[in-house]
Formats: C-alpha cells, structure tokens, sequence
C-alpha cells in the first residue's frame, strides 16, 4: 500500500525566498529522520509564504501507512512558523 498526501503551507516567518528555504530545510530533514516517509517541495517554489509538499510512505497494509501519514502531519502541524492550509490524501 502507498499513502501519499500533499500538504499546502503559509509560512509566516518566511521574508525572503532564503528564509522560506531555511524553514523547509529544517523541517524536511527532521520529518525525514523522524519518520518512514520520503518528503519533496512540490508546488509554490518561487513564492516566499507559501509552499506545497509531497509526502508519501510505503506499507504492507493501508492502515499502517496511514498511521505513518497521520504522524507525520501531525509532527509537520507542531511547527509554529507555518500553517497548513490545505491536505489532499491519495492511497494507491
């Protein structure tokens, strides 16, 4: 089973397309390392507030990738520099 869910952010603390970089960086990596979950920017690259992700997982069964997906978001949610606007689920 493959969960796969973007996530559409406003960043509040971004004031430059650098400082937008720096706060995805951070976070991207943590996510990474925290959790079984592949992450990649993937819309809203040239905007300074704003930006959209893919993160996507891989299961045995689709409850287990959801509860993957789920823990993610939730840890993306703890962040206090963004806010998440938008979520669209896929499960293949």
């Amino acid at each position: 089973m493959i969960g796969y869910v973007e996530c559409e952010f406003r960043i509040y603390e971004a004031g430059s397309l650098k400082g937008k970089r720096a706060v995805l960086q951070r976070v991207i990596t943590r996510l990474k390392q925290k959790f079984n979950v592949s992450v990649s920017e993937i819309g809203h690259q040239d905007l300074w507030q704003r930006t959209k992700i893919a993160i996507v997982t891989v299961a045995s069964i689709q409850s287990a990738a959801e509860r993957e997906i789920e823990n993610a978001i939730k840890f993306l949610d703890s962040f206090p520099e963004w806010e998440r606007l938008e979520t669209i689920y896929e499960w293949l």
